[in-house]
């Protein structure tokens, strides 16, 4: 039985750490100095493994095992929000490193962007199925300075390489290990949680027009501040969505931008970034109905025109019952039952493009800075090889196994909450097979 080196498998993820290393986290966005030279060495530790590693066109690192397969895909992102966690993506990108120096037959990918500082999202994940066209890459600018897309590879060396796409029948899963992002497993002094589905982000601009005027010369009645429309219209939608949401649903408001944004000029314009997320279709669905139904009633009432604009609409997924007992069994034997949770998984990054034959584990929170010790390394963290030095991998996840491969089904009504099975979906070797990439791994 192979074994994991959890040592070694510490002090690569502590190694990681200190490329783009700020205050107790990092700072690696995608395709800064930082985050290439965080690839170039993942390339090298890759290939220490007997992996065939190389970085692709669009940024994406690919270690490649030298068998036929089928075998698993592991790994998640290596750059990082601004200022961000050390440990959200790293973990699991090094879990697929750890299974690899075992001499586990796995394949180990870090996606591009992931964490989405290029409009479009999804880079590497989507580029990497033939879901990211040349068009879209022309387009997309960087949203934290404009920067295009295009000068940004050229500027990371990567402009001309091509982009790989995965061979089909080469996978039969895909497997993440994360850091919670939340607070429910750790309050709960849980170590493990075993994801059962996706979520889906539905995403929205919602712009308001109204008049620009003097903050003193306009009295209340003249006034149309398209800033007080937006207020009002969030607090209808904070007030009116738990009538209709999942028992997991959440909304966040993540941006508003007011035009011209001086202190006494009465707000011309506003732009609201809004998203919500669930795991079910039926719900998402009546989030949505309801939001229409609130911009409606706005429009009738205030005297700023509110347009509603559909920026993103995802779909979930629901994840393999038999991985996901496989999880449960090591888990409970390592940890015992007390320590483990099934849940939802409310982020959602390249397991719903790449991984769309997906299991995941999840380790303590996400909030940045996270940091200091090994708060992402202990027993729980380690799911695959138990998190100590020497631990054996767990029956039944097998990465070389000829077993029947896991697949993701995608929920399509409301029995998909608590994981029945809904209609199949094709894998990613069978996505791979269409467009956009101009070379295989």
């Amino acid at each position: 039985m192979p074994r994991i080196d959890a040592e070694r498998f510490l002090r690569d993820l502590n190694d990681l750490r200190k490329i783009g290393a700020y205050k107790t986290g990092v700072h690696r966005p995608t395709y800064s100095p930082q985050d290439m030279e965080s690839r170039r060495w993942l390339v090298e530790r890759l290939e220490e493994c007997g992996l065939e590693a190389s970085i692709d066109g669009i940024g994406n690192v690919y270690g490649r095992h030298k068998g036929n397969g089928p075998h698993l895909l592991v790994g998640s992102h290596i750059e990082s929000q601004n200022q961000a966690g050390w440990l959200d993506g790293a973990l699991g990108v090094m879990a697929g490193v750890a299974l690899a120096r075992a001499g586990l037959p796995v394949d180990v990918c870090a996606f591009a962007d992931e964490e989405g500082h290029f409009e479009g999202g999804f880079l590497g994940s989507r580029s990497i199925i033939g879901e990211l066209t040349e068009e879209e890459i022309d387009r997309s600018r960087s949203r934290n300075d404009g920067q295009p897309l295009r000068d940004a590879l050229a500027a990371a060396d990567l402009a001309g390489k091509p982009r790989l796409q995965l061979e089909p029948g080469r996978h039969k899963g895909f497997f993440e290990m994360h850091i919670e992002q939340g607070t429910q497993l750790e309050s709960a002094g849980l170590r493990v949680g075993v994801v059962t589905g996706i979520v889906a982000i539905w995403q929205w601009l919602i712009r308001f027009e109204g008049q620009q005027d003097h903050a003193g010369g306009t009295t209340m009645a003249e006034r149309r501040d398209a800033g007080l429309s937006a207020v009002r219209l969030l607090s209808a939608i904070d007030a009116e969505f738990p009538r209709v949401c999942g028992a997991r649903s959440t909304w966040t408001t993540g941006r508003i931008v007011l035009e011209p944004g001086a202190p006494s000029i009465i707000p011309g314009s506003a732009d609201v970034l809004f998203q919500f997320r669930d795991v079910s279709v039926p719900v998402l669905e009546r989030m949505e109905a309801t939001l229409r139904a609130l911009v409606a009633e706005s429009n009738r009432r205030e005297k700023c025109t509110a347009t509603l604009v559909q920026k993103s609409r995802a779909t979930p997924a629901i994840c393999d019952p038999a991985m996901m007992a496989a999880l449960d069994a090591a888990a409970e034997r390592r940890l015992d039952a007390h320590a483990l949770r099934r849940r939802a998984r409310r982020a959602i990054h390249r397991q719903a493009h790449a991984g769309r034959d997906v299991v995941h584990a999840f380790h303590r929170r996400h909030q940045p800075p996270l940091g200091g010790g090994h708060e992402g390394g202990g027993p729980g963290a380690v799911l695959p090889g138990a998190g100590q030095r020497g631990g054996a991998l767990p029956e039944g996840v097998s990465p070389g196994a000829r077993a029947p491969g896991p697949q993701c089904r995608r929920p399509g009504n409301d029995a998909s909450r608590t994981g029945a099975a809904g209609r199949r979906v094709q894998p990613p070797s069978a996505i791979a097979a269409r467009r956009g990439a101009s070379g295989k791994l």
